[in-house]
């Protein structure tokens, strides 16, 4: 249906040639500790460093739900930081999930996936820790990206 390209693997090594760019979703509170991050802070200390740095200095920038930042970690790698949970627990307000802020920061990981001529790799952004499901956010990556003729792929992870 969405022309987004399923497999199973590590989204921290995307399986593409040319420039990628991974994206994942990260809360609002500068929390960055569990789930994907965790591979990406693995790999590359830069991501990590620029996220908190972005969340630390957010009273004179751009950071909030919806904001997307963009870290070069290779010649050939970005890593996009995007904004599309609010706090991290379930509570009273639902799954931390926000799917408009998924949605506003994948149409910025668009254009610079076009910019960059990049190819775009992600885990099932917004399903793991967030709470999302995936039937709400697929159809988000196919009208944001696949839409405009930007590869995606989904990685899977385990075996």
């Amino acid at each position: 249906m969405s022309g987004i390209r399923y497999v199973r693997g590590d989204a921290t090594a995307p399986q593409a040639k040319g420039v990628k760019l991974i994206v994942h979703v990260c809360n609002d509170l500068g929390g960055w500790g569990k789930g994907f991050v965790l591979a990406l802070s693995r790999r590359w200390p830069e991501p990590e460093a620029a996220f908190r740095r972005w969340h630390r200095e957010r009273a004179g920038n751009d950071f909030a739900l919806g904001a997307a930042q963009f870290v070069q970690v290779d010649r050939h790698v970005w890593v996009g930081n995007m904004v599309g949970q609010r706090g991290i627990r379930t509570g009273s307000q639902g799954v931390p999930v926000r799917y408009e802020a998924i949605d506003k920061a994948l149409a910025q990981v668009a254009d610079k996936a076009l910019e960059l001529g990049a190819s775009v790799h992600m885990p099932r952004i917004g399903c793991g820790l967030a709470g999302g499901k995936w039937s709400r956010v697929e159809p988000l990556i196919a009208e944001r990206l696949t839409a405009r003729g930007i590869a995606v792929t989904v990685y899977d992870h385990g075996d």
